[in-house]
């Protein structure tokens, strides 16, 4: 953590060396070893509390101090639990050598406390969480607000997961998170007083740059920061960092830069952004994209390494319209030359009607998310394609939970065959019927195959979808999950939806949706949950769909992402296509993609026959995207998780419309 940067920057080298060195004069005999060796080589000793937030706190300063040496530099500072001691810090509020004594007293007397407790992170509101509290008399603590719906209880851990087993019956997302101790509980109560004493002895400073406290949620002023009550308040109270955020965006700030090793505050910053935006999403998992006007970007992430990780945030703040000192980045390498200065708009463009050389599902033939490239098959005109799925390679398939399991969304089915529709010359998907729900548990991998026949007379091939573990063995049968027909595409789409909202429609309130559908034993996360405005005219429903923006590029990739799609369909409840039953779909015909890579839709739902609808979809201009002639619903299903020999079979249960 921070080595890579060290040996790249100097600047990063030096910061972080001076703050290891007065952190090492404070936690040198309970570390045993410089905390600059702790962090090289002693892993163990690193997930100690001490240990860890010594760490974060010299990684956030050193990062700090070398984007100030590139003149990059914050109109305002925030951090979140110990991050704010670093924010109090480089806005001038505590030297180093105090800073780094309240940092290492405040790992030290927590570490000494007895370890236990437990923290859960819960999908909910405060206001949902707090009032279960009131109801239950107590025991557990809010630790976190993070996010419009993220929430992190703390406290015993019998309490805590007594707590949480009410929202998880509830088909609330929760998450238990790895910690030593319950922290911002009543467990950390009797460290405050000791900890108090430190910062009484502690000199304060107004801050040069303006701080927004998590403490309090709101920018803080001189007085409140120089007082002993607000630290020990930031270690026993409630992280408000949604709040904060709030604060920040209230302020006018459009670009946020998180400063420490991994982007999950740029996650977390990304969900209050979208929320107070109208939109959802849980971030980008660190590609640095933004609500309306916003731009987030993490300096480092886990998933790369540290330098390049460095210089990719550089330029996502370059083409925002901040640029570092080119100069002092390449050591004086740019004055050889005079520089030229370049555009940082993104590129202007619009998508027109493919074309016999570009494949409608969006991705070359190496490079769908889904499935790989084709192989021809011996003695046929068949085509194979193969590909895996799991919760770590497409996280974002964990957000499309049907009683209780993660089942692959219908939808994903479609965007398989579509994909090999392309591939085989045949671009229309004339018929489409699942048979059986694909789910994926936690932690295992599925392999899945699409098969594409040969041709008929007039150019049609069957094809079928089948999975099986990845670690079965050979014996074990393989489970057919769709069957269908592939046909050569027909004409172009005869609709636009360019007025908008449409004439006659009356708007329709969106309160509640997704709760009613997790009643029912469908829950969504933030990806699937892309309903934004819908009105009604007569029988049939208008909406407007959009993906959050952490899958925004990855959405690119797809002819349309299985997750917009699926948000399309939820637009169905909303008419009389359903005829008032809870339901899903079952049988997909006429299925045709006119356009690729949508991140949000115009839907058009009209019914078509007894439980069945047709769609007209829409990019945000009106301009055709993709037709489906007739959707047959039925009962919504619920899989039977347990492992049998058989197949899982569907039963009823009461929910409405999805992509199950």
């Amino acid at each position: 953590m921070g080595l890579e940067l060290a040996a790249a920057h100097p600047r990063f080298a030096e910061a972080f060396t001076a703050v290891c060195a007065e952190l090492d004069t404070h936690l040198g005999d309970r570390l045993g070893r410089p905390l600059s060796e702790v962090i090289a080589t002693d892993a163990d000793a690193l997930d100690e509390t001490a240990g860890t937030q010594a760490a974060l706190f010299a990684v956030e300063v050193a990062l700090f101090r070398l984007l100030e040496s590139l003149g990059v530099t914050p109109d305002a500072v925030a951090g979140h639990s110990v991050g704010e001691l670093a924010a109090a810090h480089v806005a001038g509020v505590l030297s180093l050598a105090d800073a780094a004594a309240l940092v290492a007293a405040r790992g030290r007397l927590m570490g000494e406390l007895p370890p236990g407790g437990a923290m859960v992170a819960v999908s909910a509101t405060e206001d949902e969480v707090r009032e279960r509290i009131a109801a239950t008399g107590g025991g557990v603590d809010v630790a976190a607000v993070n996010g419009p719906r993220s929430v992190v209880v703390s406290g015993p851990e019998g309490a805590v997961l007594e707590f949480v087993a009410h929202f998880e019956a509830e088909g609330a997302r929760t998450r238990r998170l790895r910690v030593s101790h319950a922290f911002h509980s009543a467990l950390m109560e009797p460290m405050l007083e000791s900890f108090r004493e430190v910062a009484a002895g502690l000199t304060f400073h107004a801050p040069r740059i303006p701080l927004v406290s998590t403490v309090t949620g709101r920018e803080t002023s001189p007085e409140e920061l120089a007082s002993p009550e607000h630290w020990v308040g930031q270690v026993r109270g409630t992280v408000r960092f949604h709040d904060a955020v709030s604060t920040l965006e209230a302020k006018g700030v459009t670009r946020y830069v998180e400063l420490g090793p991994d982007a999950t505050l740029t996650a977390m910053a990304q969900d209050c952004l979208d929320s107070d935006g109208d939109s959802d999403g849980y971030g980008d998992g660190g590609r640095g994209a933004g609500g309306p006007g916003a731009t987030l970007v993490p300096a480092l992430s886990r998933s790369e390494p540290e330098p390049a990780a460095f210089a990719t945030a550089l330029a996502r703040l370059h083409v925002s319209g901040v640029s570092p000192d080119w100069q002092a980045l390449t050591g004086g390498l740019v004055t050889a030359a005079a520089p030229v200065q370049l555009p940082t708009y993104p590129f202007q463009r619009r998508r027109y009607w493919t074309d016999s050389t570009t494949p409608a599902s969006g991705a070359g033939a190496e490079d769908h998310p889904l499935l790989g490239p084709p192989v021809e098959l011996a003695d046929a005109e068949g085509l194979l394609f193969t590909g895996r799925l799991s919760l770590g390679s497409h996280p974002w398939l964990a957000d499309h939970a049907v009683g209780g399991a993660v089942v692959f969304p219908g939808t994903g089915f479609v965007e398989m065959a579509a994909h090999a529709g392309d591939a085989a010359g045949a671009g229309l998907l004339e018929e489409l019927t699942i048979e059986a729900p694909l789910v994926l548990a936690e932690r295992s991998t599925v392999r899945v195959q699409c098969v594409v026949g040969a041709p008929d007379d007039q150019g049609a091939r069957r094809f079928t979808v089948h999975s099986r573990p990845d670690a079965a063995a050979a014996a074990l049968p393989w489970t057919r999950h769709a069957t269908g027909v592939l046909a050569p595409a027909g004409r172009p789409a005869g609709f636009d939806l360019a007025q908008w909202p449409p004439a006659g429609a009356e708007p329709v309130a969106l309160d509640g949706v997704y709760e009613d559908l997790a009643e029912g034993g469908l829950v969504y996360g933030p990806v699937f949950r892309g309903l934004r405005a819908a009105w009604r005219r007569g029988d049939e429903a208008f909406a407007e769909v959009a993906l959050p923006a952490s899958e925004r590029v990855e959405a690119e990739r797809f002819g349309l992402h299985p997750a917009l799609l699926d948000a399309a369909l939820h637009t169905i409840g909303l008419s009389s296509a359903a005829a008032g039953s809870r339901a899903v779909p079952f049988t997909w015909e006429k299925v045709a993609l006119h356009a690729v890579g949508a991140g949000s839709l115009r839907v058009h739902v009209r019914p078509a026959g007894t439980n069945q609808a047709a769609l007209d979809v829409a990019d945000a201009t009106g301009a055709p995207v993709a037709s489906i002639g007739s959707l047959l619903l039925r009962p919504m299903t619920q899989v039977r998780t347990r492992r049998r020999r058989r197949r899982p079979r569907w039963s009823p249960s009461t929910a409405w419309t999805g992509s199950a």
